[in-house]
Formats: C-alpha cells, structure tokens, sequence
C-alpha cells in the first residue's frame, strides 16, 4: 500500500513563490522559464520515486511467493514541494535553480518503507542494493546507532536511472527504511517538535523511554517470528 503525499500548490502559492525567490532575476521571462524548469524538475524526481517503488513492490510480492512472508508492511513516498526546495537552497546559499538543486540536494524525492521486522529492513536493502542499476551514494544506520533523542531508521541514497523520451536521467533517492514502531515513534515525535508549540523539553525524557521500549518489544518479537518460521 502507498500512502503519496499532496505536494501541489494553487496559483497563488505558485504566485507567491514566484515574487519571493525569483526576484533576482533580470526579466520575468527569465523568472518563468525557471520556474518551469522546477516543475520538469518535480515531474523527474517523481518518476525516479515510481522506479524505485516498482522495484520494491516486486521484491515484496516476490519474497511473499518464495517465503509466504511480506517484508514491507506499506511505503509512503514524496516529491519535495517546490517552496521547501527553493528555501532550503537558499539556506545552503545556493542559486535558485533545478542545476544546483540536481547537484547539491539529495532528499528531493523521497520514499519511506514500511517494514513487519527488524531482520526485513536489512534484508529490503540488501535485496535492492544487489540489482545493477540501483547505486549507494549514502547510508546512514540509525539502528545499530541511534541518534540522541532515540531515533531509529536506517537511511540511504541511492541513484535509479529513469529512461525519458530523448535522455536517460540518473536521479538520487533518499529511502528510509524503518519497522512500524519506529514509525510511530518518529511521526508522534515530529509532531511535537514541528506542529506544536508545547514545549518538547518535558517529553523528551519520556520519547527517549519509549524508543527504548519500542527497541526491546521489536527485538522479542524478532525472535520470536524466527524461531516460529524459520524451523
């Protein structure tokens, strides 16, 4: 199952973007035809997300087949809005163009896999990475190391090519791959840091408690999923 977010903007989202971060340009023709250039650019990170879910999707359905067991519980895939990418451009002081966003700005597209078990997220990606058209740029265990707060994910980047009319692009996708727990940690744990204005402060000892609950559940269950289909 997918869950695909809405990133598209009305007109006078795209208004307002246009007056805010393309001001620097000469003429307004300059301005729009770049603004295009944005949207070919999202059209293009949006099929590297279809590659990359098909490629999943056939994995699933194959391990089901061969082992009567669905690693992938469902995935959740999104194609950065284009106002978040302009800002977070500028906040690394780049130029504002689908150039330096193809260069320097590796999360564009990005997929978030779903997993039943521990052992199927390594699995997923061992099975993924082994297929000759998909490359690593970058990976990130915060598995095997959590980060501060608690937070448990294992991240990479890997390119898939995506085969266009007259070209082949070579696009980078960011894939998170995480168990059901750790979704749930992570998305009440964003909530309150970015969609509420409590205080984090006062939960933050209490989130760090759960993850580690959440850690020791996941890891008896692992175990005990083994030693049922395993023998």
């Amino acid at each position: 199952m997918y869950v695909e977010r809405n990133n598209s903007q009305n007109v006078e989202d795209l208004k307002a973007d246009f007056r805010e971060n393309f001001g620097e340009f000469t003429s307004s023709e300059a301005a729009f035809e770049s603004l295009i250039g944005f949207v070919s650019l999202e059209q293009l990170y949006s099929s590297a997300l279809k590659e990359i879910s098909t490629k999943l999707d056939i994995l699933d359905d194959h391990f089901q087949q061969m082992y009567k067991h669905n690693p992938i519980h469902h995935m959740e895939r999104r194609v950065k809005e284009m106002r978040s990418l302009m800002k977070k451009l500028k906040r690394k002081g780049l130029p504002i163009s689908t150039e330096a966003a193809k260069e320097h700005i590796q999360d564009i597209a990005g997929i978030r896999v779903i997993c039943n078990y521990l052992d199927d997220i390594y699995m997923i990606e061992s099975l993924l990475l082994k297929q000759e058209d998909v490359k690593l740029l970058k990976r990130k265990d915060y598995i095997k190391n959590p980060k501060g707060n608690g937070y448990r994910s294992l991240h990479i980047v890997v390119t898939v090519p995506v085969f266009l009319a007259n070209a082949v692009e070579i696009v980078p996708v960011e894939i998170q791959i995480r168990t059901i727990g750790m979704d749930m940690w992570a998305s009440l744990e964003h909530k309150i840091r970015y969609k509420n204005s409590t205080d984090t402060e006062q939960y933050k000892t209490d989130l760090h408690e759960c993850a580690e609950e959440i850690t020791a559940i996941e890891n008896k269950m692992q175990r005990i999923h083994s030693e049922v289909f395993t023998n």
